[in-house]
């Protein structure tokens, strides 16, 4: 449950617990955090939204000659961080970023999926829940130069125990960290992976289970340098080793509880259900540049690693891009399995729901159920189950959004035109370097 703190309850609560600093944080186009630190004494100009800051140094936020902008906290978002600073406690507010003219800035991730979760309830539902699954890997730390190696911290692999999993001890501190921070930890195991992990957390609504992405992040990646180690979310770390997914289960709420239940349905799943799911297999290849946006994705998304390369889904197998797990009644729920975890959250599950919400206002049915190992099927069964491929790269990915006019608008103007302006250049830069691989393979062959 999220916690409803007034402005007086965090003055107190601050004084009590001696904070000295207050982070205040959100989230750039690229899913980066930031965050402005002032000192305690500007708690109330903090709680009044009047704290400024220049929205021109952000990546696809504006022009310098519109930079100044307001930070407007979200109270249920405060938090004090479990690490003592030596000057005193450090806490953190998540922020809607707002423009001077006090209208909030659409090019700012979490307000876009706030209007999203708007258009949603114009249709009758009161809530989009999400339990993420998001994945790491940690690295060893160069001793003398303190820089990340390539080098793991274990060779365990799913499941695996001490002595085999090295990274058993980090993980457990991490999970201690995000309790003591009010997270509800529901597993943590090491992954396929040699060196990678995961840490299951409780399902929140959209906009607080992005909050939380966030937060988990920060906490992995500072628990993990206490032990010398370095965490990374890159989706494909490694050649020849799985990659690292953040996989969305999803359910859709209304007054009557879980809309995509119905105990009498085909599966025990609501026709709601069906329309929601009709949506995510009509724009999955439109939204695959939101939940995959870097050209390292693309690495991840290959057969043979566990991770979808099909647009397909099933309540059997783990090979199509929707599993539907067996667990009904408030627990019924879509697992969306492309997404990985160098995607901005709140760009991600916008786009994610508007298109099961294009699915539910136009009545989408999804095409049959693929409960064969599709890595198995050649490309004719394939085709004659109506199996489409995901995009192969960040280019065709970006080329299949810009064809979707229901992705295009879940993102809105400014964040879609910035979005794409930055990763065609980052497509173009990478399509310049020369890669050891090739080196290899053709120095000397040609």
């Amino acid at each position: 449950m999220v916690t409803k703190y007034s402005k007086d309850d965090i003055r107190a609560i601050a004084a009590k617990e001696n904070v000295k600093f207050l982070r205040l944080m959100f989230t750039d186009l690229y899913g980066t955090i930031k965050n402005v630190e002032v000192p305690i004494t500007q708690l109330d100009k903090v709680l009044d939204n009047k704290m400024m800051f220049d929205g021109s140094s952000i990546n696809g936020f504006v022009r310098i000659e519109e930079s100044d902008m307001l930070l407007y906290p979200d109270l249920s978002t405060w938090m004090i961080f479990p690490w003592e600073n030596e000057h005193g406690k450090v806490a953190r507010l998540i922020c809607a970023v707002h423009n001077a003219d006090e209208t909030p800035f659409m090019g700012d991730p979490r307000n876009n999926l706030m209007r999203i979760i708007d258009e949603m309830r114009e249709l009758g539902f009161t809530d989009f829940n999400i339990g993420p699954e998001p994945e790491f890997f940690l690295f060893k730390l160069d001793e003398t130069t303190g820089k990340p190696t390539i080098d793991l911290n274990d060779k365990g692999s799913y499941f695996d125990l001490a002595p085999i999993d090295l990274g058993e001890n980090c993980r457990r501190d991490i999970v201690l960290e995000l309790e003591n921070m009010g997270f509800d930890v529901e597993a943590s195991h090491h992954e396929v992976a040699p060196g990678q992990h995961e840490v299951d957390f409780k399902y929140a609504d959209a906009v607080h289970a992005c909050d939380n992405i966030q937060t988990f992040k920060l906490v992995v990646k500072t628990v993990a340098r206490k032990h010398g180690l370095h965490a990374t979310f890159m989706p494909k770390p490694l050649a020849g080793i799985a990659g690292s997914g953040m996989h969305f289960n999803m359910s859709l709420f209304n007054e009557k509880g879980n809309a995509f239940f119905d105990e009498n349905g085909p599966e025990q799943l609501s026709q709601d259900a069906y329309y929601f799911l009709g949506g995510l297999m009509k724009h999955a290849r439109g939204f695959t540049a939101i939940t995959n946006p870097i050209v390292n994705s693309y690495k991840r998304l290959v057969p043979g690693y566990e991770a979808p390369v099909y647009v397909a889904w099933s309540g059997h197998n783990r090979s199509p891009l929707v599993r539907v797990p067996i667990a009904r009644g408030a627990s019924t729920r879509l697992e969306l399995r492309s997404a990985d975890p160098s995607a901005n959250p709140y760009l991600a599950v916008a786009t994610v729901l508007a298109a099961g919400l294009d699915g539910l206002k136009n009545k989408i049915e999804p095409p049959k159920a693929v409960d064969r190992n599709i890595y198995a099927m050649d490309e004719q069964e394939r085709k004659e189950n109506g199996i489409h491929d995901l995009p192969s790269n960040l280019h065709n990915a970006i080329k299949a959004m810009r064809q979707d006019e229901v992705v295009k608008a879940a993102l809105g103007e400014h964040l879609y035109e910035n979005f794409v302006e930055a990763k065609k250049l980052e497509t173009a830069a990478y399509r310049q370097e020369v890669s050891e691989w090739e080196r290899e393979q053709y120095l000397t062959m040609y």
